[in-house]
């Protein structure tokens, strides 16, 4: 059998892509495969992918989480005894932006009949503009207090590609910013979020919505996983349905303010899917396994009351003083220790699945590190002299 050629290998690479075929991607990628994306594009998804994983996760993920694009060679140059140039167009269009349309040229190393390295050149300034945010997440930073916004109302603020882009986007935004002392989520009309769309779920070729919902909900996992590593504390305000996948930014926050018209589900067995949104684990270590079993299983629809009952919220207040409750939580956290309260958030997370005695050996650590800070500094002095701290979150 001939060896096929370094142009077969790199169709094979292209398609293995398109279709989303890891276990081709495995065997034509080298185990010391180093994949660079054109610095300058959206979403910080440019720079060096070290490793076939990372580049799988970080760089074709990054891509993929963010846009419907699809890479289409044109032309294979080979420059020498172990290099391609592949050159051809990025078609499609951002998920929760406009159309894309962006030459390339890609440079591809060859080691044997496996690719070893990739680099990506193309006309970032079209990512860019393909990027723009449709507004299904708003993001705004006022003094100090980040606002996390869902806003498609008219569908419950149901979560669908754009809105878990758009998340994963503002959630690494605000970790980026210098300033943010606390954050709150909340949703714009009637709801909270009614969790995935599953609209759009019926709406799609059933081949199809496998691979719609990894890149879905991969997006939405980082943006939860974001929010619970950051030191800025975070408060939910819920109003109406709190559902399905959107349950997972409740347990990513440290306070969950509910109207009395809140209600709580998970919805999952109705639909003959399993859980998202971080369900199967956060949600056993608050209500306990029995009631999680039940909440899975029997599909129960909890009320705000019962909700609280079972520690998925923290306070109960009348459906018109949500959002100020939220807001004036937010206010008395935004002017705490904020690294101490980062590091505590972490501390207690990590406590579920660490011996005690490592534990308190971070404990002690963290004590350590956080007594270097300003605001220890402040809080030690103003205990000293009996007057209140003035903390400034550094």
């Amino acid at each position: 059998m001939q060896p096929r050629t370094r142009a077969d290998l790199a169709r094979s690479l292209y398609d293995a892509l398109s279709a989303g075929d890891r276990k081709n991607l495995d065997q034509l990628l080298h185990p010391d495969f180093v994949g660079e994306i054109a610095e300058g594009m959206p979403f910080d998804i440019g720079g060096k992918h070290e490793g076939a994983a990372a580049m799988r996760r970080n760089g074709w993920g990054g891509i993929a989480r963010h846009f419907e694009a699809r890479a289409e060679p044109d032309n294979f140059l080979e420059v020498d005894v172990d290099r391609l140039v592949v050159t051809g167009r990025y078609r499609g269009r951002g998920r929760s932006g406009g159309a894309l349309d962006a030459a390339f040229a890609h440079i591809l190393t060859f080691d044997g009949e496996r690719i070893s390295a990739l680099r990506q050149y193309t006309d970032t300034a079209r990512w860019r503009d393909a990027a723009r945010t449709s507004g299904v997440v708003q993001l705004d930073i006022v003094e100090g207090i980040a606002t996390l916004r869902l806003n498609r109302p008219e569908q419950g603020n149901a979560i669908n590609e754009a809105m878990a882009s758009e998340l994963n986007a503002a959630v690494k935004a605000i970790a980026d910013a210098s300033g943010v002392r606390a954050i709150v989520i909340a949703g714009s009309g009637a709801n909270f979020t009614v969790g995935g769309d599953v609209a759009l779920f019926a709406g799609t070729e059933p081949d199809k919505l496998p691979g719609r919902l990894r890149t879905m909900i991969d997006g939405y996992h980082l943006a939860i996983e974001r929010l619970t590593s950051v030191d800025a504390p975070v408060v939910a305000a819920v109003r109406g349905a709190a559902a399905g996948g959107g349950l997972g930014l409740l347990y990513a926050a440290d306070i969950v303010v509910a109207a009395h018209d809140a209600r709580f589900a998970l919805g999952y067995a109705a639909l003959g899917l399993t859980s998202d949104g971080g369900n199967t684990w956060f949600l056993p270590r608050m209500v306990g396994m029995r009631r999680a079993q039940e909440l899975f299983l029997l599909n129960r629809r909890l009320t705000a009351d019962e909700a609280l009952a079972y520690g998925i919220v923290t306070r109960v207040v009348s459906d018109g003083e949500v959002e100020d409750e939220a807001y004036g939580i937010a206010r008395k956290l935004a002017s705490g220790p904020t690294k101490a309260f980062g590091a505590t958030r972490r501390l207690l997370r990590q406590s579920f699945e660490t011996g005690l005695t490592e534990q308190l050996g971070d404990e002690c650590e963290s004590i350590v590190v956080s007594a270097r800070t300003d605001d220890a500094r402040e809080g030690v002095a103003a205990f000293a002299d009996k007057r209140r701290p003035h903390f400034r979150g550094l």
